[in-house]
């Protein structure tokens, strides 16, 4: 069973940005995942949970709920909560698929 993590951006400071993506990458290869798309998104067909704008997104995989988990709490990614937290707005959610 994979887990799949989709975050969906609003970035809010480019530079932070691209700080947080040069590091990014290690924290999830720590804990068996991999960055498996990034994109923009070029439109909203439906937005009936009325959600804030957003116009990035990233989909992480990773083998089970617990390496999703033990990532998104492990202490190498909290140390890069304050430049993620610079860098844009974030909604992030698990998947099984």
């Amino acid at each position: 069973m994979t887990v799949k993590v989709i975050g969906l951006i609003e970035l809010t400071d480019q530079e932070a940005f691209e700080s947080y993506r040069q590091q990014v990458g290690s924290t999830v290869e720590k804990y068996q995942g991999s960055i498996h798309a990034r994109g923009s998104v070029n439109a909203i067909f439906w937005n009936e949970l009325e959600m804030a704008p957003f116009h990035s997104f990233v989909e992480l995989q990773f083998p089970s709920q617990a390496d999703a988990q033990a990532w998104a709490s492990s202490p190498e990614y909290q140390q890069l909560l304050p430049v993620r937290n610079q860098a844009m707005k974030l909604t992030l959610f698990g998947v099984t698929t």
